[in-house]
């Protein structure tokens, strides 16, 4: 699918692409699947992929999650692929990540999403592994739906046509035609299913309202028995799909709007969460994230890092030791160790300190 990536960045002027690990965040190779498609976009792609770490929600600290919400967001080019969609779900969904991947649609962003992934898109999503590998009886998940937006109730089926089961149907992404037919009857009347072919990528297209398909072979829309094969190299209306009132991600007005976080003064930032009632997790996110590079422009870390001082100063203050000891461990990961004494604090950056 190498063509079909290089045609979709190309429509971006600036690139921020970014690779969610989550999917295969289970596995025991996760550095190693992370390094391959790192490689893959750089040698084949000549583009920067970088790998937003995000595999366990539970174990994740809220600090974490929030990072991980706003670096999707900045990104502009999602690229998520193979491994499971239900452990994936199970991890994005109490985030509230669709509304995340909204977010970049919005902002003229392009989400790619294939194998495992894209069976998260849709209304519902099948637990493939639970059914094909484990023996479950067939059932369906509730999906991240980010295709509502475009008006498509639908699941979403790749690896259509996969026949690696030789002499025993491995179609319908393993579930093979009997089983993918007994689950489409226990969907709602107005669901559809969108299977995708191998080798095949399916560019729905939000300013254009169409859909085009790319690759060897072809996409399918099946509803109520009857199915329509958008064929390789054509591009179709989505209102000759739409079976549901195109969806816009709701703006609540009632919500505090959010600080402004264009700025890499940590002492600005230090500011805005010592007074901030609502989005303190965002800015916290912010000032965690500059400890972790340093800052855009930064050569000395001196007044980043005594801007985080400063807020755990705060939070320690108030009792809130939580927050205080996950920044404590943030600038521990990036080698900057703090000592609390009875007045002040302390820290050490390899020979130099300060207080």
């Amino acid at each position: 699918m190498t063509k079909v990536h290089r045609e979709l960045l190309a429509r971006l002027e600036s690139l921020r692409a970014v690779n969610l690990d989550s999917v295969y965040g289970f596995q025991e190779n996760v550095p190693q699947m992370s390094e391959k498609l790192e490689e893959y976009f750089n040698v084949s792609l000549h583009t920067k992929l970088t790998t937003l770490h995000f595999s366990n929600y539970e174990r994740a600290s809220e600090i974490e999650r929030t990072i991980f919400k706003q670096e999707v967001r900045d990104a502009n080019y999602v690229f998520a692929g193979p491994g499971s969609p239900s452990y994936a779900l199970a991890q994005w969904d109490p985030l509230g990540l669709g509304d995340d991947l909204l977010n970049v649609l919005e902002n003229n962003g392009t989400l790619c999403f294939a194998s495992a992934a894209a069976l998260t898109l849709g209304a519902f999503t099948a637990p493939i592994y639970e059914i094909y590998k484990v023996g479950a009886q067939p059932f369906w998940l509730p999906g991240l739906n980010v295709l509502a937006t475009f008006g498509l109730n639908c699941a979403v089926i790749p690896h259509f046509d996969n026949n690696e089961g030789g002499n025993y149907d491995t179609r319908r992404c393993y579930l093979g035609e009997r089983r993918l037919t007994l689950m489409e009857s226990q969907l709602p009347e107005d669901v559809a299913t969108l299977g995708i072919d191998e080798h095949t990528a399916l560019i729905v297209d939000f300013n254009n309202d169409t859909v085009q398909v790319l690759g060897r072979s072809n996409g399918y829309w099946r509803q109520r028995q009857a199915t329509q094969v958008l064929a390789n190299g054509t591009t179709t209306p989505l209102a000759a799909l739409r079976n549901s009132p195109v969806r816009t991600a709701s703006r609540p007005t009632t919500t505090p709007a959010k600080p402004n976080l264009d700025t890499n003064d940590p002492l600005a930032l230090a500011e805005l969460i010592m007074h901030a009632d609502e989005h303190a997790d965002e800015i916290l996110a912010t000032l965690v994230k500059l400890a972790r590079t340093g800052g855009e422009g930064y050569m000395d870390p001196t007044r980043l890092i005594e801007g985080i001082i400063q807020v755990r100063r705060s939070a320690r203050e108030s009792g809130n030791y939580q927050v205080a000891d996950e920044l404590r461990d943030a600038l521990a990961s990036s080698g900057i160790v703090v000592t609390d004494g009875p007045l002040s604090s302390t820290w050490t950056l390899g020979t130099k300190s300060a207080s």
